[in-house]
């Protein structure tokens, strides 16, 4: 084995324990940062209320769908916030609280599990299409603009309109209102622009000197797509990802409120505030519209924090 050899791989190896120690400086950065911290204190506590919806519900005695009829006046107005009902009731009689509680998880499962599929589907069409270049790059770019071409909030509209018609929805029973659906319309318009970041990442990593090394060394594509390129894109994905998760939630609240895809017996924090728009409701019944609405601004907010502070973590860590 030659010097020259010896020496490049020798610096291969360091640049990766400079990737491990760049990992290192970023979180520490983040955990310094009293804001971004903050932000996941945050998270973590609406993403513990979430998970603690049951237990609630069964401490406070009520169920999401539970109606109390004598909590509704003459005139169709709910009861307001009381010791009994923290949050007050809806226009059906229903503990807004434990709803809001329920909303806050459903909203949160929907947006991360949409994050999860977009992230995959963008990386693994970003590392392909910038790795292998040539017909398969064209062909992976071409179909991204096409989802980003897409109006999406009028084809979930149309689909769920369409699919609402027939019991066993459209497409051979493929495609069903609910919460899959919104999940799938959400990851539509996602994946393109993590795809357009991991290509354009790849397209320059792979030309470096550490990739022609693990050639040199017997490593196949793919080992080099996943052991020696995808490392050097984690903090830019994850970073990614973060900011992508309250875009879906205000996506997700969005859908809900214009009734599209979540089911009215499934509470959601967009279907809680399309309730309380109803016919004006939200004037005298003011609780409809504060508490879920400062849910949602929270959760965005909480996951929105988290994404900027690791974003400024990496990035000042890899000057």
């Amino acid at each position: 084995m030659s010097s020259a050899f010896v020496e490049e791989l020798q610096r291969t190896t360091e640049e990766e324990a400079a990737g491990g120690a760049s990992w290192r400086r970023g979180l520490a950065r983040f955990v310094r940062n009293p804001v971004s911290l903050g932000g996941a204190v945050l998270v973590a506590v609406l993403v513990t209320m979430a998970l603690a919806a049951p237990l609630i519900a069964k401490v406070v005695g009520h169920t999401p769908n539970e109606l109390f009829s004598d909590k509704v006046d003459s005139f169709g107005l709910p009861l307001g916030p009381s010791r009994q009902f923290l949050f007050g009731v809806d226009q059906a009689g229903r503990d807004l609280l434990i709803r809001s509680v329920y909303g806050l998880r459903t909203s949160l499962f929907v947006s991360l599990a949409a994050t999860a599929i977009a992230t995959a589907i963008g990386v693994a069409a970003g590392l392909l299409a910038g790795y292998a270049g040539g017909w398969l790059d064209n062909v992976t770019s071409r179909v991204a603009d096409v989802f980003l071409a897409l109006p999406i909030v009028l084809v979930a509209i149309s689909i769920s309109s369409v699919c609402s018609v027939n019991a066993t929805g459209c497409a051979g029973g493929l495609i069903h209102p609910g919460t899959g659906l919104v999940i799938l319309i959400l990851v539509a318009p996602s994946w393109p622009y993590l795809a357009r970041i991991v290509r354009g990442q790849t397209i320059s990593l792979r030309e470096h000197e550490f990739v022609a090394t693990a050639r040199a060394l017997g490593a196949s594509h793919r080992q080099v797509m996943f052991r020696e390129i995808l490392p050097n894109l984690w903090s830019q994905i994850i970073v990614f990802a973060a900011l992508m998760i309250p875009t879906n939630i205000i996506f997700e609240a969005t859908l809900s409120y214009l009734g599209v895809g979540i089911p009215p017996t499934t509470p959601s924090l967009g279907g809680i505030l399309s309730d309380a728009t109803n016919g004006s409701l939200f004037r005298y019944a003011w609780w409809m519209m504060v508490f879920p609405g400062t849910l949602v601004i929270l959760t965005a907010l909480g996951f929105f924090i988290v994404g900027e502070g690791l974003r400024d973590a990496f990035h000042s860590s890899s000057e």
